[in-house]
């Protein structure tokens, strides 16, 4: 059983906590962990990137939404939303819309924003709302992770977050690490439980 994590990442905080998640993941027994990215979009028509990335996780294909048991979604904020090159991805999956492959899968959200009021949970409550449309089964982080109560930094009940600062110098700090794990953790119990086979 496979839980694909599927982001897109400018800076490198977003994948950081892709790699985090992906831990909590593996942390339940008989799940892995697929980690995917997206390629960058631009406004104006350039060569296409090239099919295996330079560094990081492989690109996505549309496959591994059909070979997943459950989907853990990862952007940057981008003016309280998700980023260009990942709702390109979003919206590219009609045909897995019109034929259900994602219905009844736990689904799960995660985002970076430069500060704390910079649209984090803005973010993750607009990245839920095709995966609802996708017929999902949406997985936060509830009060019982002490974490969430406790956190100065990123974290919230809809998804896991960091906050990287005006620099994008914050490292991910104790809460938002142990927040991602428990998120991965949640989504793969999720789907063990639930006994979904893609």
């Amino acid at each position: 059983m496979e839980i694909l994590i599927l982001y897109y990442s400018r800076n490198g905080s977003v994948a950081q906590l892709a790699r985090l998640i992906a831990r909590g993941v593996e942390e339940v027994a008989g799940v892995r962990a697929r980690v995917r990215q997206v390629p960058p979009v631009a406004p104006v028509t350039q060569a296409a990137q090239p099919p295996v990335p330079d560094d990081g996780a492989p690109y996505a294909e549309l496959r591994d939404l059909h070979e997943c048991a459950g989907l853990i979604l990862g952007s940057p904020t981008r003016f309280g939303n998700m980023a260009a090159p990942l709702k390109q991805f979003v919206d590219s999956t009609a045909a897995e819309w019109a034929s259900g492959a994602l219905v009844g899968k736990p689904a799960a959200v995660f985002t970076s924003t430069t500060t704390m009021h910079g649209g984090q949970e803005s973010t993750l409550l607009s990245m839920l709302t095709p995966l609802l449309h996708h017929g999902m089964l949406i997985v936060g982080i509830p009060f019982t992770e002490p974490a969430l109560t406790r956190t100065t930094t990123g974290g919230t009940p809809y998804g896991a977050s960091h906050v990287a600062g005006p620099d994008r110098d914050r490292p991910i700090s104790d809460d938002e690490r142990t927040l991602a794990r428990a998120l991965g953790r949640r989504v793969a119990d999720v789907a063990k439980r639930l006994g979904v086979n893609p």
